[in-house]
């Protein structure tokens, strides 16, 4: 999940040089941290938080077939 996150935070953003993507795994739930630079916040979240919805549904559906829980939290 993290390559997959990383892939989609670095197409949106000005700066993908700055997107650093970590991964904790306890059990069976993932939380994926996404960091970008501050001038690429909104890029990341959206308006009315629209893209990061679209990427925490990408990720939820690729994460299916794994039978585990992935959350992304945006830092």
């Amino acid at each position: 999940m993290k390559e997959l996150v990383e892939v989609i935070a670095k197409a949106l953003v000005e700066n993908p040089d700055e997107v650093v993507v970590t991964e904790k795994e306890e059990g069976r739930h993932i939380t994926v941290e996404l960091h970008v630079a501050a001038s690429d916040m909104g890029k990341v979240i959206g308006k009315q938080g629209r893209i990061a919805k679209a990427i925490r549904s990408v990720v939820k559906a690729a994460s299916s077939k794994g039978n585990k829980r992935v959350d992304v939290e945006i830092v």
